[in-house]
């Protein structure tokens, strides 16, 4: 969606975070959080349980207002064009529900309407092909593996090619099979432009495909950058050595020493 007269996009950036608080009530759960997501990149947001990363994701999707700060979706401003900022993103859940009665294609064609995406028989053939899906065309949703829905998700998500594609834990709960296939069609998406954020607890996953990641806790972001600059600015860290249990640094190591071994409700 592109309006000429309405559209502050100054910048190649797919996602401008600056200076976000949220509040609940009283309590403070994003506090002055800034950050970017650029074009072909995979930015992970990583934190403890109840550190601000929902948080700040539902203020980014646009399902909380945030107290104060600004953020814009490929220029557009969540708050002053609400529209074109949500047409500009495709989000992928922990655990989205579908209707369980309808097949894979009316899922689609649905969908698809929604967003105003015209799809053929033939292109939604050629799509379900793609993803592997093919066999499952008239297969009821609620019938699928959650590898399989998984699969529908991030479909529905992207069938409108955002700008920007929002993903919470995405791969909780897959095999290792149907992990490896997702994060395979994640990078897919990055080589075509897309900016993709995403929340995981898995310090392994996020070492090994995230371009860039936030370590975000008590609502405040306490580190950012490449996860080796990352593991190679805290080397000396004491608290980073203390974590580390194989002698090698992991990001694991870094983010246990920087928002320490307390288990978070």
């Amino acid at each position: 969606m592109n309006d000429p007269i309405t559209n502050t996009n100054h910048t190649s950036l797919v996602l401008e975070v600056e200076g976000l608080n949220v509040y609940y009530g009283a309590f403070q759960a994003v506090r002055n959080v800034s950050f970017n997501v650029r074009p072909g990149e995979i930015f992970g947001l990583l934190g403890p349980n109840g550190a601000g990363k929902t948080s700040t994701l539902s203020a980014v999707e646009g399902l909380l207002k945030p107290h104060s700060g600004t953020i814009r979706v490929a220029g557009y401003s969540t708050r002053e064009q609400p529209l074109y900022a949500r047409a500009s993103m495709g989000v992928q859940l922990q655990a989205t529900s579908f209707q369980p009665e309808l097949t894979v294609s009316e899922i689609i064609r649905l969908y698809a309407g929604i967003y105003g995406v015209s799809l053929s028989k033939e292109r939604i053939d050629g799509i379900l092909s793609n993803i592997k899906l093919l066999d499952a065309a008239n297969k009821r949703y609620g019938q699928l593996s959650g590898g399989q829905q998984q699969r529908v998700s991030l479909l529905i998500a992207t069938i409108h090619e955002p700008r920007l594609l929002l993903m919470d834990e995405p791969t909780t709960g897959l095999d290792p099979q149907s992990r490896r296939q997702l994060w395979e069609r994640i990078e897919a998406m990055r080589e075509k432009g897309h900016g993709i954020l995403l929340t995981t607890h898995s310090m392994e996953e996020a070492e090994s495909v995230c371009d860039r990641i936030a370590i975000i806790d008590h609502g405040t972001i306490i580190a950012i950058d490449t996860p080796q600059a990352l593991i190679d600015t805290n080397r000396g860290n004491p608290e980073v050595i203390r974590a580390s249990r194989k002698g090698k640094i992991t990001l694991e190591d870094v983010f246990i020493g920087l928002t320490g071994t307390e288990i978070r409700s």
